[in-house]
Parts: structure tokens; sequence; C-alpha cells
């Protein structure tokens, strides 16, 4: 009885499945214009998207920098010299040196204004100054414009 049953259901697919090739055949046959551009437009959709990419991509190149650990507080690094004709020539005084360093240290206003024993007013003067003198206008700039002229340690 099954195997009736199972010969019956595979005969049905059989059947099936030719009736629906011989669907596709006639439809390709009576629209075959239609499918063939069809077929056409995909391939040169797909062909113009990936031109598309391929030229607009930009052209990256990887460039890697290679620096020292920053330092960390409390651990000196060996005293590079300060250069005093950079300094003589931007016309830092000693107090703005001072300063700078102590920006480079990472104390704000208030806490160099502490330690200078100064108010926090004369440090603004001093900090406004500074970056007069070295062309920058935030505090990382100044810092990182020092550290290349060799103006703090």
């Amino acid at each position: 009885m099954r195997r009736n049953i199972l010969l019956y259901g595979l005969a049905l697919a059989g059947l099936l499945l030719l009736l629906k090739w011989l669907e596709w055949r006639f439809i390709i046959f009576d629209h075959a214009i239609e499918v063939y551009s069809g077929a056409l437009a995909l391939v040169f959709t797909g062909l113009g998207i990936w031109l598309a990419l391929k030229l607009a991509r930009p052209k990256v190149r990887t460039v890697v920098v290679v620096e020292p650990a920053p330092e960390v507080r409390g651990q000196e690094t060996p005293v590079q010299g300060i250069d005093e004709k950079e300094l003589a020539r931007l016309g830092l005084s000693g107090r703005e040196q001072e300063v700078l360093q102590l920006i480079a240290e990472g104390l704000s206003n208030q806490e160099i204004a502490d330690r200078l024993f100064v108010s926090l007013n004369t440090v603004k003067t001093h900090c406004s100054r500074i970056f007069e003198k070295l062309d920058v206008r935030r505090r990382t700039q100044a810092i990182e414009k020092s550290k290349k002229l060799r103006l703090i340690r």
C-alpha cells in the first residue's frame, strides 16, 4: 500500500515538473525578446555599479607612524636639552617657560596659580602671551609645538 502511494506521488511530482518546464519553455519562446533584453539590462546594470564603485573609490594609503610611548607621570625620561636659541628667538620669559612646563604636565590654570603663588588672572595672561608667541590657539597645540621646538622637557 505504501509503495503504491509513493509511486503515485513520484509520478505526480514528475508530471508537475514536466508541466512547469513546458510552461517556462513556452513563456520564453513567446517573450524571448523581453527576457533577453531584461537579462542584458541586468548584466549592464551590474557592470555599471561595479565600474562606478571601482572608479569612485578613493586612493587611500595607510601610513604607519611610530612614536615613543607617552610618559607616565612620575617617571621622567632622560632630559633633552632645552633649545636656548629658540627660547630667545620667541622671546619667552622664564616665568612663561615655567607656565608652559606646568601646562605640559597637565595642570589647570588654578593649579598653576597655586603652585607659582600668583593670581589666576596672571596665569591667564601668561597663557595668552605664550599662545601668541607660539602662534597657537589651544593648550594642546602649545604643548605639541613647544615639544617640537624643544622648549620644554
